[in-house]
């Protein structure tokens, strides 16, 4: 281990140093507040090694890690969605103050979690990417559940436990497969064995369909999506944008290293598999949403949709590949933190802000707040002006340059579908049948106003929402010259 290995090292081991740190600080004082500020910290800190880790990048160290500008774009992304969870998380557990509820250890959870976020962004070895996934994986099991107190929580947890616990099954012994068929576990090594090796294919091929299985799940595409609303709906709210955003985003990140490592391209006989995941998620999550009632599975039935476009951009491939991937994520991370924001700040100390119901005249009692919910709805939907509809417009692109003409048809019309259950949930903001009694609950004391992070939070949230879909071209160049490395070493041909 060299010191230009520590340097490229920095964010993982900041991460990990101050995870040890707040818990220490746990131990000598509890106290919410200070916690929280410990934890914030504690992520902006890592977010400041990335340039430290930029000047010595690309630097793959012990085979396990590789930290490139594609690890650090997505090791950034990770860490300012999960800042702008714990902004959220404060405001929630500030809530339930008198519950008694002790939540200092929520916020190591989450920097945990985060931890092992990092370590899957730039893994390019079975090894890490393993230990990376249950880091992440573990944390969350004591995050949805850890309103211990109520039934929701621990249902939505053990069921998020059976789900995760079915994945890492798949992946263990996918990864058995591919190591008894190629002797390796680097991924750019299991490829090249694959390719040598293309007489025999039944080992790896099913090794490699057990290991995108286990993906599927994390990813809750379908049909490995059947508990994916009930622990959207169930966990508390600052976790379920968690688990829809930093989880996912890390997942992603992997997938499309894996891919590209792998040299998929060579390997066509998984065209139909990726094509009927993508077909069979876009189906099921908008038709699952169009029966919902409740907003948190309306958008966990959205999600399972969202990752069904992205699909399309990944099995459409090539450079552009990376490149739509990446605004995809960043304009799907803004939207869902803003609607997931929006839905924390209307919880009370009693429950979740889950219903209709519960957001019926809240343009005209709180303004502010539906503007942020509208945008984050518009673009979900996809609608011009917002972020979503450029990174649609991108899977779009993606899927015409590849001539996946079926698959383009069908993601345009599961878009048009989607539109309608997102205006359905707007309309029930503008409904003056209510107003006067949300506004007469809200000055009752039921509902107390965000705190400045939140609000400060979600300002920011719905300021990029306009600037991503209105003014793209940095952002789109930016991510274009930091994905250069993944795009230019393994992306070639189709993936």
């Amino acid at each position: 281990m060299t010191t230009t290995d520590l340097f490229a090292l920095s964010p993982i081991l900041a991460m990990g140093s101050l995870c040890i740190m707040t818990m220490l600080g746990i131990a000598v004082r509890r106290h919410h507040a200070t916690i929280a500020t410990l934890a914030a910290a504690s992520v902006v800190i890592t977010l400041g090694t990335l340039p430290l880790a930029a000047s010595v990048a690309p630097r793959t160290v012990a085979m396990l890690l590789r930290l490139d500008t594609y690890a650090l774009l997505y090791m950034g992304l990770v860490l300012a969605a999960t800042l702008i969870v714990i902004a959220l998380s404060y405001h929630y557990w500030t809530l339930r103050v008198n519950d008694r509820e002790e939540c200092e250890e929520f916020y190591l959870l989450v920097l945990v979690a985060t931890f092992g976020a990092l370590i899957l962004t730039a893994s390019v070895h079975f090894v890490s990417f393993f230990l990376g996934l249950e880091l992440i994986s573990v944390s969350l099991y004591g995050l949805i559940g850890y309103l211990r107190t109520r039934r929701a929580p621990l249902e939505a947890s053990l069921k998020y436990l059976l789900l995760s616990s079915t994945a890492s099954a798949f992946l263990l012994f996918g990864m058995a497969l591919l190591y008894f068929q190629t002797g390796t576990m680097v991924f750019a090594e299991v490829g090249a064995a694959m390719a040598a090796h293309g007489t025999k294919p039944l080992l790896w091929l099913g090794g490699l369909t057990l290991v995108m299985v286990a993906i599927g799940f994390k990813l809750g595409l379908a049909p490995f999506h059947l508990w994916i609303p009930d622990v959207y709906q169930g966990a508390p709210t600052p976790i379920t944008a968690y688990v829809a955003t930093v989880a996912k985003v890390a997942v992603v990140a992997l997938l499309l290293r894996f891919v590209s490592d792998l040299r998929m391209a060579e390997m066509q006989i998984l065209d139909p598999f990726f094509g009927f995941l993508a077909a069979a998620s876009m189906l099921a999550g908008n038709f699952l949403a169009l029966l919902q009632q409740n907003v948190k599975r309306l958008l966990a039935c959205s999600s399972i949709a969202h990752f069904g476009y992205l699909q399309v951009a990944l099995l459409a491939g090539g450079p552009f590949a990376a490149e739509a991937v990446t605004f995809y994520l960043v304009a799907y991370v803004t939207t869902t933190l803003g609607a997931f924001g929006v839905v924390t700040v209307r919880s009370t100390p009693l429950r979740d802000a889950d219903t209709f119901e519960d957001y019926r005249g809240l343009f005209w009692s709180r303004p502010w707040l539906a503007v942020t919910f509208i945008l984050s709805l518009l673009s979900l939907a996809g609608i011009p002006i917002t972020a979503g509809f450029l990174g649609k417009f991108y899977a779009i692109a993606a899927g015409v340059q590849a001539g996946l003409w079926p698959l383009v048809l069908l993601l345009i019309l599961n878009s048009a579908i989607g539109v309608y259950y997102y205006l359905r949930l707007i309309v029930t903001l503008f409904d003056r049948s209510t107003a006067e009694i949300t506004i007469e609950t809200s000055a009752s004391g039921h509902v107390i106003p965000g705190h400045w992070a939140t609000v400060l939070s979600l300002s920011v949230i719905a300021s990029m929402l306009l600037w991503l879909g209105s003014y793209p071209g940095p952002a789109i160049d930016f991510i274009r010259l930091v994905v250069t490395d993944l795009a230019t070493t393994a992306l070639h041909a189709r993936f």
